[in-house]
């Protein structure tokens, strides 16, 4: 007779509002009472979290690739900035990320709080099902194509300059060729996710989850030629900065960078590993996108024989 593994899921709340505690409670009570083991990450600001019984009595993890080991999915309760941290401990695990969105406009998130409780009945159900999503791999190398460093992002990887008061040289290269050079405050290369993120702000345009491309838009760029530019999945853009310009960072999601001297390149390709996505309706990204900015569609009358 063998025995079976406990299902196990990691549980990242946002944990900067009181009424996030709350709702992490009740996911956590949901959860263990369906027989589910629930691990709670360990964060810097984890003192709300102590006066919640629910929460105190689970076992903890400190963050970092380990953090999700053996775990089923990893549940997100908050914004687009902890659905990203929290995807980057499901992707070291290969497990799916669900996002309960209790922050703002919370893009990423697949439900609303309002339907926290239904959200967690399917996951106890296991009727869900998984997409992958595209990521994009990063590598940073100096002038003698030693590599500097390496990294993955969801949304995008943002190159930004150091010195605000002065301009970055950068040369846009695709597939081996060069494309233009200029000088910016930087250059964004998003995922079709990250296509309604910062790369939206920055002018790019927004790209269906379904579309597999890699996003390229100057930030700020002093030339004529500054468009964003849609390109195949399977190019590789790069970054070159000049020998004798500004310092600048390589921002991945947000919250991981790696610093880019001058005279060094910057490498991007689709990711080896997707973020696995769990889905729990059929709703089309373009009810979400309409949800989510609150777009104006008051006089739609659609298709008269549909």
């Amino acid at each position: 007779m063998t025995t079976r593994n406990p299902r196990t899921i990691l549980l990242v709340p946002h944990t900067y509002r009181a009424g996030n505690i709350t709702a992490a409670a009740r996911a956590s009570e949901l959860l263990t009472e369906a027989g589910i083991e629930v691990r709670l990450l360990d964060q810097q600001k984890m003192g709300p979290v102590g006066d919640e019984p629910a929460l105190k009595a689970l076992e903890r993890v400190e963050e970092g690739p380990e953090a999700a080991a053996g775990c089923e999915l990893v549940l997100v309760l908050g914004g687009d900035g902890t659905f990203l941290r929290a995807a980057s401990f499901a992707h070291a695990q290969d497990v799916p990320v669900l996002g309960i969105n209790l922050g703002h406009v919370g893009f990423l998130a697949e439900w609303e709080q309002e339907s926290m409780e239904e959200a967690i009945g399917r996951v106890i159900d296991r009727t869900y099902r998984i997409e992958d999503r595209m990521t994009i791999d990063v590598t940073l190398l100096d002038s003698e194509d030693n590599v500097l460093g390496c990294g993955w992002a969801l949304n995008e990887a943002s190159i930004e300059n150091v010195n605000r008061t002065k301009v970055m040289d950068a040369t846009l290269e695709v597939d081996l060729r060069p494309v233009s050079t200029f000088g910016c405050d930087g250059v964004l290369i998003s995922t079709p996710t990250g296509s309604t993120a910062y790369a939206f702000a920055a002018g790019g345009p927004v790209m269906w989850p379904e579309v597999e491309a890699l996003l390229v838009v100057p930030n700020n760029a002093h030339a004529l030629f500054t468009k964003p530019l849609v390109v195949s999945p399977r190019s590789t853009v790069a970054i070159e900065s000049e020998s004798n310009t500004e310092e600048a960072n390589v921002v991945l999601d947000g919250f991981r960078s790696l610093e880019m001297p001058p005279g060094s390149r910057v490498e991007i390709v689709r990711g080896r590993r997707p973020v696995r996505w769990v889905r729990l309706d059929d709703h089309p990204f373009t009810d979400r996108l309409v949800h989510k900015f609150q777009l104006p569609v008051s006089g739609w009358r659609g298709p008269a024989n549909k």
